[in-house]
């Protein structure tokens, strides 16, 4: 019997302590909405900072290209690094592996 109570008493005291951790594991959960709220709230930015409003000193605009331009020169790079793969498959060589397309979008 005294083995029994033993074994009720650590397994109450194992729940025990099992929910005052959940409990605080899941207390950070409740303030992570208010953060994607105000994430929500803030103007999306793709590979781009926010656009500065212009000064009165320096009222030049940056250039805007059109998305269609953008696309093509994407494409048209695309093409070109399929190319050469396809050139290192046909003759796999050092040169060939190493060598620069003549894209423009290069690093």
């Amino acid at each position: 019997m005294e083995m029994f109570l033993m074994a009720a008493i650590m397994s109450l005291l194992a729940v025990a302590v099992c929910a005052v951790l959940f409990a605080a594991a899941t207390r950070d959960e409740r303030e992570a909405p208010r953060a994607a709220v105000q994430a929500a709230r803030e103007p999306q930015r793709f590979f781009a900072s926010a656009p500065q409003t212009p000064r009165a000193e320096a009222a030049t605009e940056p250039e805007l290209v059109p998305v269609e331009a953008l696309l093509l020169r994407i494409e048209q790079h695309i093409r070109l690094e399929q190319a050469a793969a396809e050139s290192f498959l046909n003759r796999p060589t050092d040169e060939s592996l190493h060598s620069r397309t003549t894209s423009r979008l290069v690093n």
